[in-house]
């Protein structure tokens, strides 16, 4: 077998505010509903979409409550292309309400990225197939809050419910 490596850049489709959770999973035909149920525990009124992509027999399976997440998840995951990868697609929710609840789900094993912000896979391909090598989460940082800035990212953080100790 070959040990060529191909670098392969997978732009996430989504809208605007759509939440968007990637990472890696086990035992698809379980987990993608096990992903699902979590999601409707953690967050009532989520709506989301859950795709995972099965390595055999080389599926994407589908779940969720929301015809448009549940068809950009599958998109997504099918684009991806990594067997194994999971891609939920929510709103009514931040990915803040639900990773705990997501790393608790017995077949994840990692989240790679959770964000509202627009953001590219990057992907490994080889003969044998394709794997995640990381995200690209949003633009590059280019300065350093200063006090004012500070004040209104903490601000923002009461208006969201969340108190600073």
């Amino acid at each position: 077998m070959s040990s060529e490596v191909k670098i392969i850049v997978v732009n996430v489709e989504k809208e605007k505010d759509d939440q968007f959770i990637c990472g890696m999973a086990n035992f698809t035909v379980y987990t993608c509903d096990n992903i699902f149920r979590e999601l409707l525990a953690a967050v009532p009124g989520i709506k989301c979409g859950v795709a995972m992509n099965e390595a055999a027999p080389r599926l994407v399976r589908v779940n969720g409550n929301d015809e448009r997440l549940k068809e950009l998840a599958a998109k997504n995951a099918l684009a991806i292309g990594a067997s194994h990868a999971y891609v939920i697609l929510m709103k009514e929710a931040f990915p803040i309400n639900v990773l705990n609840a997501l790393k608790n789900v017995p077949g994840i094993c990692n989240v790679i990225v959770a964000t509202a912000n627009p953001v590219q896979l990057i992907i490994a391909e080889t003969p044998l197939g394709r794997a995640i090598l990381g995200a690209v989460d949003g633009n590059s940082v280019t300065n350093i809050e200063n006090e004012e800035q500070r004040k209104e990212r903490r601000e923002l953080v009461r208006k969201l419910g969340y108190i600073l100790g």
